[in-house]
This record gives C-alpha cells, structure tokens and sequence, in this order.
C-alpha cells in the first residue's frame, strides 16, 4: 500500500472505533505494513476485520494467545529434546540417522506459517513492538499485562523464512554433536620421557573437564606438570594444531609439547576404549572446530535480510535476546578486566603457592571453600553417593531441603525434575508448558558420577529450580523465565557455590575468600567473553573467511586480549587459551552471559546475606518472570546489574 492509502486507512479505522484507539491503530497498522507481502492479500481488508478496540474482545483474543503459545512453544520443545535424545544422552554409539534427526528443528516452521496464516499480523495490529529503549525508559511503569503484550509482539518482531530458520538449528545441531564428542582420554597423554601423568580411564570432554581437572590439580603433588600438559592441550585445540588421531582415541598416545604420536602399549588400552585406529598419525585436525563455527555463522547471515529490527546475529543476541546493549556489556567486561583490584588479587595467590603466576593460574580455585581437598576424595565421595543418575535424582529433595527450601516445596520441585545422564558435559533443558518436565543432564561414568559431574549436576539443578518457577508460578506464561541466560546462570551460580556444603564438607565461606573467588572467576570469563564478541565481529567484517582464516583469526584475537589484561598478570605472552571455551562452537555468542551471571549472581549473594532464606527469596526472584535486566534485578536486590557491588566487596576483602 501507498503511504496515501496507509494513511486513509488509518483515519476510516480511528472513525470506526473512536479518537482514543488512535494511537493503537497507527502503531498497528504501520507493524503490519512493514512486514507484509503481496501475497498476503488485502492489508485494508484483513485491518478492518481483526483490528480490536480496547475492551474485552481485545482482552480475551489476548488470553487466547496466551495459551496458545505455551502450548505451541511446550509441545515444539519437546519434540525438539525427542529428536536430540541420543546426541545429547549417553546411550552407546550413534545410529547414523541419529545427527540428522539432531538437526531437524519442528519449530522452524512456525513463525513463519503463523504470519502466513495471518495469526501473526492479528498479534503485529493489535499489539504494540517495543524497541530495546522504549523497554527500558517506560518499563518501570508498566502493568504486567503490559510486560506480556510486549512480549507477545516480540514474537513476531521479525518474518524469516522456515527454510533459513531450519539451516540455523542445522548448523548448531552440529555444531553440538562435535563438541558432545570432544574427549581426551589423559592416560595417554605422556612427556618427553614417556611417562603418564594422568590415571587410566580418565577421559575428560573440551572444555568444561579439561579446565575443571586443572582446577583439582592445585592439590595434586603433580599438579603443575599436570596443569602445563592441560593448558597445551588447550592450545593445541585452540590453534588446530591437535593431531586428528588423538581425539576421542585411547588406542594411541600424544606428547602436547612435541605433537609426537605413538600407538599406545595394549596394557595401557582401557576396557572401554572405543573403536579407533591404532595409528601414529601426527596430522593435526583439519579446522574442524572452526568450521562448524562458520556454518552457524554462514547460516546466521540468511536471517540478517529478514530482520531489521536487529540485522546482524549480534545485534540479535544483545538486543533482542540479552536485552543489554553490547556497549554496555563490553563497559562491565572492561570494568572487571582494567579494575586495579587484579594485580592485588594475583600477588595474593602468588604468595599462597609460593612461586610466579602461570597461564593455567586464570582457574586457580584456591579461595573457594574445600579447593584443599582432593580430588580424588571428592570423587570417591561422589561415585558412592551418586552411582547413576537416578540416585541423583532421588536425593534432589534432601539438596533443596539443605538450601533452604521447605520440605513441601522441596518434594514438588523434585518431582518436576528429571535426571539423565549426558554425552557431554552437561545442561539444563527447560520445559516450556505445564505438565512438561525440565531435565537436568550431567556425565556419569561407568563408576558413578565423578566430582566433576556432580558439580555440574548441581548448576543444572539451580537452572531446573528456576525453570520451575518460573513457568509454573508466573503470572503471565507470556512472561516465563528470566530476562537472558545471565540470570539462569546467575541463579545457577548459586547453588554451585554450595556444592561443597551439600556433601556435608562444610559452610560456603561468605566472607572475604567467597568474595575474592568471584572477583577471580569474574575475570577469568570476562575476558573470553570479549574473544568471543570479537570473533563474531571479524566474521562479520570478513564474511568469505575460510576455516583456516578464522582459526589464525581467533588464535590471534585471543592473543591480543590475553596481552592486553592477562599477560601483565600471568606472566607469560601470546597465549592463545582464551579461546578454548567450547561455547564459542556450539553456543554462539552466549559467553558473555557467563561474566554478566558472576555479576548478578554477586549481588544475588550479598541480597541473601541480608534477606535470607535462600528458598523464599530464589522463589521470590524466580518467579517474576523475563522483563528487562534491570527491571528483574530491581525487583530482585533492589539496585540495577552492576560490577560496583563485586568490586567494592573484593577491595573489603583485600
């Protein structure tokens, strides 16, 4: 329509329903012509039928969207989490249909099939699209029918075609299943004398394990040459200069320093050795890693021309689906990352293992409560406890129960929840209708559920704890969950910190060391947080970049951050680890929501010291539901998302 015939229909609808639905009709009509087609038929004749007046037509078309999209949005996650059953659990090897069903996402279709059934466009000419800013200046003072309709609208903010929707879940489906199956098996790791620093059997997925085992190794009498083996292997990943053959593969072993390979003596073979050639084979993984990182980003650029409103993958990710701006986000990572606290903080860990800081020390865990105790204890306590899943889940309630939780509302969390064991390293999988089930997913060995799992079984629970509240206790399904994945995880955070109390070994430490640990935690991740920013800008500013073009890329992004804020500190340059986190693969652009959780999980913590308990007050924040950042976190503690709290702690501490 013309801009003359635009108007005209604007006025005949304002003489139809009365000068006070003016505004509500301008706004209306315009969403819908900015995203109609020819196709699509009359737009005069499809406004003048479904355009409602303020009033209880209006109000019930509401509430029947309402519903209709929880069952939409439930039902789709779930045949969703069917098709990724066995990519994502551990059940034995894979069917080769297995990735193929991984990739199929039955959702792609639905927005798109919604505006061309014209349910969508009723949503666009009757409820107002709210942009970033608008959200956040006249937000405090809306009605939360008013967060919901916002929300509703949001959904249809854009019209991509199914087609380009379905190649994104593609990419990342596969993205996912290279991760999932990303081990190195330790034992097989050996130095230049041939000798073995790791246990047999130990195979540990990249990233999460390989930093968590560095992490147990401070108490380790080997611990360092231990640590110096992992953050070489991390390199080797990071640049691709990993031999091919070591990869999942126990049948052969690697010295990280020299690159060599050799096939492993058939003593040192573990029973469960999966099926891999026994072949001393150097040849390094040919840019594998980066890319599958392409092909989320090459299928990611196909939605760019179909969304004006947020036209490139980060705008989307920080706008729309963070809800922060990416200037802001980078001022709280730079914040954290220049803060005059680090060197003071660095010297102190210095003195406490009694020599130069190294790269490996960017996951020193020496301030959390228990870090002394070793890990091999920890996991012969956790094997015992935990021998399957299911023994997990059925000491959910007793866990929620020492957080804080009543024991009624303990045993109905429980019976929410459901408990797998994971292919990878472990996640939370939301239910997104009542009467769905989140399920909490987390490694369990052949021996039991190890320290390492069971500490990423209790993050898991804190995400399931939350996505129970927040789906079956909102007021407005609309408004299930939490403003971004920064709050889930913050929320997650949380119950982690207590992981140790939980097992009966003693109280988290609320005091200077809880605080210098999140103050360390805090930097480590604010700095890979920018790598992956980085990243995605220089594929943007690159976008016919091969493979091996964006490897040299990241390595090199993640050297100059590492110089820039590590080195100084850590004492040594050119460091490429930064770069490791697996995220950066198969989540894209979700590592800044790491740094930001550390953040509002810090001032979650200083809240509960003061209003506890943590039961209520987890219920209390959980349940009001996905408004903006700041909006939640006022609710929530009372002040907006801010590092000032952590940083004024950590200087307390010192």
């Amino acid at each position: 329509m013309t801009k003359a015939s635009l108007a005209a229909l604007k006025q005949e609808l304002v003489e139809q329903h009365g000068e006070a639905q003016r505004a509500r009709i301008e706004r209306g009509v315009e969403q819908v012509a900015a995203l109609w087609r020819p196709e699509d038929g009359d737009l005069a004749a499809f406004a003048r039928e479904q355009f409602l007046p303020t009033g209880p037509r209006l109000d019930a078309t509401f509430t029947r969207f309402e519903g209709l999209f929880e069952q939409f949005d439930g039902h789709m996650n779930e045949l969703g989490r069917e098709l990724q059953w066995f990519t994502d659990l551990d059940l034995g090897p894979l069917l080769p249909v297995e990735p193929l069903l991984a990739a199929y996402d039955p959702s792609a279709n639905v927005t798109s099939d919604l505006f061309n059934a014209k349910p969508g466009f009723v949503v666009l000419l009757n409820f107002p699209l709210t942009t970033l800013a608008e959200r956040v200046k006249e937000g405090p003072n809306w009605t939360r029918r008013q967060w919901a309709e916002a929300k509703l609208a949001s959904r249809f903010n854009r019209r991509v075609p199914a087609a380009v929707e379905q190649k994104v879940s593609q990419a990342i489906a596969d993205a996912n299943l290279y991760i999932a199956e990303y081990n190195v098996w330790m034992h097989h790791l050996v130095d230049a004398k041939g000798q073995r620093l790791f246990p047999q059997g130990l195979r540990l997925i990249s990233h999460w394990n390989l930093r968590d085992e560095l992490k147990a190794d401070y108490t380790d009498p080997r611990g360092l040459a231990k640590q110096r083996a992992i953050v070489q292997v991390m390199e080797r990943i990071v640049t691709q200069t990993i031999p091919a053959a070591v990869i999942d593969n126990p049948r052969v072993d690697w010295d990280p320093f020299t690159n060599k390979v050799t096939v492993a003596p058939p003593e040192t073979v573990e029973a469960n050795a999966p099926q891999r050639p026994a072949k001393a084979d150097a040849a390094p993984e040919p840019d594998t890693r980066y890319a599958r990182l392409l092909a989320t980003f090459n299928a990611s650029r196909k939605v760019d021309p179909y969304s004006p409103v947020a036209p490139t993958r980060i705008a989307r990710a920080f706008e729309l689906d963070r809800g922060l701006p990416e200037e802001r986000v980078r001022a709280l990572l730079t914040q954290l990352l220049e803060s005059p606290l680090v060197p003071r903080v660095a010297k102190l860990i210095e003195t406490r293992l009694g020599r130069p800081l190294e790269p490996q020390d960017l996951w020193y865990p020496g301030f959390r409560p228990g870090a002394k105790v070793p890990e091999a204890q920890l996991d012969a306590l956790t094997r015992k406890r935990y021998p399957t899943a299911d023994a997990f889940a059925r000491d959910i309630p007793r866990i929620l129960q020492s957080l804080g939780f009543t024991r009624e509302k303990a045993d109905v969390l429980a019976s929410y929840i459901r408990v797998d064991a994971s292919r990878g390293a472990g996640h939370a999988q939301q239910a997104l209708r009542r009467g769905d089930f989140p399920r909490l997913r987390t490694r369990v060995e052949k021996g039991g559920m190890d320290y390492k799992g069971y500490n990423i079984a209790v993050h898991e629970l804190g995400h399931n704890v939350e996505q129970v509240f927040s789906l079956y206790q909102v007021d407005h399904t609309l408004l299930s969950g939490v403003p971004n994945n920064a709050f889930t995880e913050a929320l997650a955070f949380v119950f982690q910190a207590r992981d140790l109390e939980l097992l009966g070994l003693g109280q988290p430490d609320a005091t200077s060391e809880r605080v210098l640990n999140d103050f360390w935690q805090s930097w480590e991740i604010a700095g890979v947080a920018l790598v992956d920013m980085a990243t995605w800008h220089w594929m943007y500013e690159h976008p016919d970049a091969t493979p091996a073009q964006l490897r040299d890329a990241v390595a090199d992004l993640s050297r100059d951050v590492w110089n820039r804020y590590y080195a100084p500190v850590l004492g040594k340059k050119d460091s490429a680890v930064l770069g490791i986190y697996s995220h950066m693969i198969s989540y894209p652009l979700y590592l800044p929501d790491y740094p930001l959780g550390h953040l509002i999980a810090f001032q979650i913590e200083e809240h509960l010291k003061q209003h506890g308990p943590l039961g209520a007050e987890f219920e209390r924040m959980a349940t009001f539901g996905s408004v903006t950042p700041d909006e939640w976190m006022r609710h929530a503690t009372g002040a907006p998302v801010s590092a000032d709290a952590l940083l004024r702690a950590t200087e307390a501490a010192l």
